[in-house]
């Protein structure tokens, strides 16, 4: 992040929109707007007016307004950017209107139910020529940054796989009422809401495209839901590599909710001259081993991280995240993470979902060059 993004605005300076108070990283939202000192009024809008009253406590040191309606919020041009956050079936609708009324946007994943709504919110984006971009904050932590930056530079050479598991607690203590667990809302399950971050890891970190995928998933808890629980993926890259996607949510006396969820999660990158990994143990670790030259005289290394104190989603990361995206609404620096990536997450859920629909392997379009 470009080093003069926190001074593009005064303390109390701005005004952001926030659209969506019942979605469930919304409370997260409200506190990272609240904490960011340049932010000095948001205005909120639900289609249930009683969320208002219910979240106002989360912006205690942020003047928070209640817009009457969707479109009451839409006509405000004081609005530095919308923030946005809905059911995936309502995003498309959602988001393309906050675009076309001129505003910048930046939208929770996913764009919508598949890769046919994420192309048309980037589409409207284009159209009106304003600044999307999609909430993979994962990218933003030190230690993706740094892993990202090991396997790029060919600290690994030549990269032969990559594994990710990601487990967390079971449908029955997040709600299984919820529309997140319903197909027609949510248009997915575990691989729509959770694994989103993970496929778009194995993008982010080696800057590698996935070429084909094999999966299959299942709804094994007790819990009456229409959505996969559990999903095992097999993804082949473009470049050669071979992926492996194990998640779920599966996890009984681990946490309840959404801000108090457990997880045990191992991540994993191997190549031909070394390896890095981190996990759940160390979750602050990343570990090297490696022969390459550019790390040759001390091949076995530990990174070791340790977050800021900040109360924001994603803590000091999410607030860069944000910072940025607004830096990027004044031409500043480019956008956290480009509209392409949630059209690409989309592409590869859609081929996912067709291969545990098929038994077969599905090959998976690449991403548009232009979004």
């Amino acid at each position: 992040m470009p080093s003069h993004i926190s001074q593009l605005a005064g303390d109390g300076e701005l005004s952001v929109g926030l659209v969506g108070l019942r979605h469930m990283h919304s409370q997260g939202h409200l506190r990272t707007l609240d904490t960011l000192p340049e932010v000095g009024k948001i205005v909120v809008w639900d289609e249930d007016p009683s969320a208002y009253d219910e979240m106002r406590d989360e912006a205690p040191q942020t003047e928070l307004v209640r817009a009457e309606s969707f479109e009451e919020l839409l006509a405000d041009r004081g609005l530095a950017y919308v923030v946005a956050a809905h059911r995936n079936r309502d995003n498309p609708d959602v988001f393309c209107a906050i675009l076309e009324a001129d505003h910048h946007l930046l939208a929770e994943k996913p764009f919508g139910r598949n890769a046919e709504d994420a192309r048309r919110v980037a589409a409207a984006a284009a159209k009106a020529d304003r600044q999307l971009s999609v909430f993979y904050t994962n990218r933003f932590l030190p230690l993706i940054q740094q892993a990202r930056d090991l396997v790029r530079g060919g600290a690994l050479g030549e990269l032969y796989s990559m594994e990710i598991r990601a487990l967390t607690t079971q449908v029955r203590s997040r709600g299984p009422e919820l529309w997140l667990f319903d197909q027609e809302q949510a248009g997915g399950g575990w691989l729509s809401w959770l694994g989103c971050h993970y496929l778009d890891l194995f993008h982010a970190i080696p800057g590698d495209e996935v070429a084909s995928v094999s999966a299959d998933i299942a709804t094994r808890g007790y819990d009456a839901v229409d959505v996969e629980d559990i999903a095992t993926v097999s993804l082949r890259m473009q470049s050669g590599a071979l992926a492996h996607l194990h998640g779920g949510y599966v996890l009984g006396q681990s946490g309840v909710g959404f801000y108090d969820s457990g997880y045990d999660a191992y991540y994993a990158f191997n190549g031909r001259d070394g390896r890095l990994w981190w996990g759940t143990d160390e979750p602050d670790v990343l570990h090297v081993e490696s022969t390459a030259t550019e790390i040759a005289a001390s091949p076995r290394r530990q990174y070791r991280y340790e977050g800021g104190d900040s109360p924001a989603y994603g803590g000091v990361a999410g607030e860069q995240f944000v910072r940025q995206f607004y830096a990027a609404t004044l031409g500043q620096a480019r956008v956290p993470v480009p509209a392409k990536a949630a059209i690409r997450v989309a592409l590869i859920t859609d081929a996912i979902y067709e291969s545990a629909r098929t038994g077969q392997r599905v090959a998976v379009p690449p991403p548009p060059t232009e979004a």
